[in-house]
């Protein structure tokens, strides 16, 4: 029996459950492949002689959960390890349990059954593809990119196969996602005419790679690659059919065109820019993408210049005198600044070790009805922490106030969000807006009035903040924290604060967020007189 090796692991929303992976969770399944690589082992060596094609495959996983679990932070940050470990505790460990079966040995099959209830599913797998294509948009990195593993801080090699690469543009092909279809399918037949092996015969790639083609409207390569089809198979049930059909509409395209001969098929491979991505729900797409990209940035040398760093002893407070926070602005208008050494190397471990236990899928507050609930453009994972659950809270709290003005009785939980490979927040408010006056009803204590975001983690690459309204971008530091108010003084929205959490493509980012809201800050922050004040 002939298995691949394949694998996944991204912070993803299924349609029939939510499968978002953290750094601890992963963690446990490498560990668990581990304990299932020895367990295959030990049932190998009571049955050598039927088991002698699987031993070949548990050398080779054995080396590769050695390497894994040496570091399995690391091997975890290269996405493309990610995606495989997914994919192959999906599908191959099942076609090799189904083996098993045939003649049970006690022991394997009852650490399978152990580890099973864990593994991801066929939708979870699906998902982390869907990771890595949002990946590729946002940081327009080509399907070569993430076959080869040529991804910006990674420390481990990891590379995707012919089939790896036909998987994914047929997940994207079934989808009616044409787009990334074609880049799919053009990159699995690249790597074969390079001479690499595969299942996948290279009819099957050649026919969705056609006809994909030709739902982006480029008719001559459609054309061309279906003869490329008919030419190794013409047999092919489909291709004939699709290659009369084609060569019809070019033809009544021509006539349309007043044209007698068409033009030579475009011979260049397929870029990113060969087709036009299509548009989708999200305005400011673009712009967000490009802000993730470090691109479109609007940082001048005169607001530079009315940037300053100052010691921030929240106006004489006592607890802040003899070591003041250090502040720096980040940005003019609106007002954000980045507060250094928020947090310590302790206490971020500390918050991390009591969030883990209750990590779950991140929501957020539907306005109609003010209930939390899942949504596909947050992906990560969340929990909320009390003063109660230990000291470092409180303390954490206390210093949230003391740095800046605001009260925090009136505050929500800090929130600890884990945002791993692909994981993402896309454009959106923090305040509630007039046309869903109960998102906060239910609190009893007002709106949302500022935002302080702890960073509790560096990022390899990408997970950046922006603001696609006036063009900023913050980068995670490590033991930082950025704050901004969400409501003018007299209580009106700051539209300009729409923000978003970029796609993290390298790493696994740890931030915490303390809403601040309007209750208890009447004296701390009067209202103003006028609508913007």
């Amino acid at each position: 029996i002939k298995l691949r090796i394949l694998i996944t692991s991204f912070c993803i929303s299924a349609s029939h459950q939510t499968f978002c992976p953290i750094e601890c969770q992963m963690t446990d399944l490498i560990f668990a492949e581990r304990e299932l690589v020895q367990s295959l082992k030990e049932y190998i060596e009571a049955e050598e002689l039927k088991l002698e094609a699987v031993k070949s495959w548990a050398n080779k996983l054995d080396m590769l959960t050695h390497a894994s679990t040496s570091d399995p932070e690391g091997f975890l940050a290269h996405p493309v390890n990610a995606y495989k470990l997914m994919k192959r505790l999906n599908t191959e460990w099942s076609e090799l349990e189904s083996l098993v079966l045939q003649d049970p040995s006690d022991g394997f099959i009852s650490n399978m059954s152990v580890h099973r209830q864990n593994f991801p599913d066929e939708e979870d797998e699906k998902g982390a593809a869907k990771a890595l294509m949002r990946l590729q948009d946002t940081y327009k990195l080509d399907s070569e990119s993430f076959s080869k593993g040529k991804l910006p801080g990674v420390r481990y090699n990891a590379q995707l196969t012919v089939d790896d690469c036909f998987d994914m543009g047929k997940l994207a092909y079934n989808e009616n996602d044409y787009y990334h279809s074609v880049l799919w399918m053009q990159q699995a037949l690249r790597q074969m005419d390079s001479g690499e092996d595969a299942k996948t015969p290279k009819a099957d790639i050649l026919d969705y790679l056609s006809y994909s083609v030709y739902q982006m409207g480029d008719l001559s390569r459609a054309i061309e690659l279906t003869r490329r089809l008919v030419a190794i198979d013409p047999s092919h049930q489909r291709a004939e059919g699709n290659l009369r059909y084609f060569e019809r509409l070019l033809s009544k395209e021509l006539r349309d065109l007043g044209r007698s001969q068409q033009e030579p098929a475009d011979e260049r491979p397929i870029q990113l820019d060969t087709y036009e991505r299509p548009k989708d729900y999200l305005p400011e797409r673009e712009v967000y993408e490009a802000l993730c990209r470090g691109e479109g940035v609007k940082m001048t040398s005169k607001r530079r210049s009315r940037l300053l760093c100052r010691y921030q002893d929240g106006n004489r407070n006592p607890r802040l005198l003899l070591k003041p926070m250090k502040e720096e602005d980040e940005w003019d208008s609106p007002h954000i600044v980045r507060f250094l050494e928020a947090l310590s190397d302790e206490e971020i471990k500390k918050i991390k070790e009591l969030a883990k236990p209750k990590l779950a899928r991140a929501t957020v507050r539907d306005p109609n009805t003010g209930v939390l609930t899942v949504a596909h453009y947050r992906v990560s994972k969340s929990a909320w922490l009390e003063e109660e659950d230990d000291p470092v809270i409180a303390r954490v709290n206390q210093r949230i106030e003391d740095v800046t003005g605001l009260s925090v009785n009136t505050a929500e939980l800090l929130q600890v969000a884990n945002y791993g490979v692909g994981g993402q927040y896309e454009p959106h408010y923090d305040f509630s807006r007039k046309d869903e006056p109960d998102a906060f009803k239910s609190l009893g204590t007002g709106n949302r009035v500022a935002t302080f975001l702890n960073y509790m983690s560096d990022v390899e690459a990408g997970g950046a903040t922006v603001f696609p309204d006036f063009g900023a971008a913050f980068w995670p530091r490590k033991g930082t924290a950025v704050f901004w108010y969400n409501l003018f003084k007299s209580g009106e929205g700051d539209y300009r604060t729409r923000h978003a959490a970029c796609p993290v493509l390298v790493g696994s980012k740890w931030v915490s967020n303390k809403w601040i809201h309007e209750r208890g800050q009447e004296f701390r922050r009067p209202c103003g007189l006028t609508e913007e004040d």
